[in-house]
């Protein structure tokens, strides 16, 4: 869950950039009235850097290897991964079908142990796809560390798959600076 010593104003900046109203329709097929649009704060240098300076408190010590989930959690792997130094993997939702067919760009996961970046979680749909072939691929996975978690507080939804979520902030984060 989200970290307490995040920082407020970021929580301002993000729900100022990303919050739509309306009715939209979530990966999960859940209907909502509020969309957190991710790519307009990815494609924000200045918010995006901040997102990832908070990320970098959440990743547990013993992160090998940065796994970015396609397309939102690439922008964001990759800016963490230059400030820690730490590789980072590309995942895609499947393998591609020609030259290397691989679902994980970048270095072999055998044996390394790899924190799951994502932008925004609800269901955790996506990342558990991505840590079933991840450990299937042999990879270490435990932990997803998100920008916004839009979960149900106190809620899991990733739990059945052993992973910990650490969020940069919570949907209770945006709506509080949304006041």
């Amino acid at each position: 869950m989200a970290d307490q010593t995040h920082d407020r104003d970021l929580a301002r900046d993000i729900d100022a950039t990303c919050r739509l109203t309306g009715e939209f329709t979530l990966r999960s097929g859940q209907v909502a009235d509020t969309y957190f649009d991710k790519y307009l704060f990815e494609a924000q240098p200045a918010l995006l850097a901040r997102v990832a300076d908070q990320m970098l408190q959440l990743l547990p010590e013993d992160t090998e290897l940065l796994g970015g989930l396609e397309l939102g959690g690439i922008p964001i792997a990759t800016m963490v991964s230059a400030r820690t130094g730490r590789p980072a993997l590309f995942v895609r939702k499947q393998a591609k079908e020609y030259g290397t067919c691989k679902l994980a760009e970048g270095p072999d996961v055998a044996g390394r142990r790899v924190t799951i970046i994502e932008d925004v979680i609800t269901t955790g749909g996506a990342v558990r796809d991505a840590t079933t072939a991840l450990r299937a691929a042999g990879a270490i996975v435990e932990t997803v560390v998100c920008a916004i978690d839009r979960s149900p507080e106190g809620e899991n939804p990733l739990a059945d798959v052993g992973l910990e979520i650490r969020s940069v902030l919570t949907r209770a984060d945006l709506d509080a600076a949304h006041r």
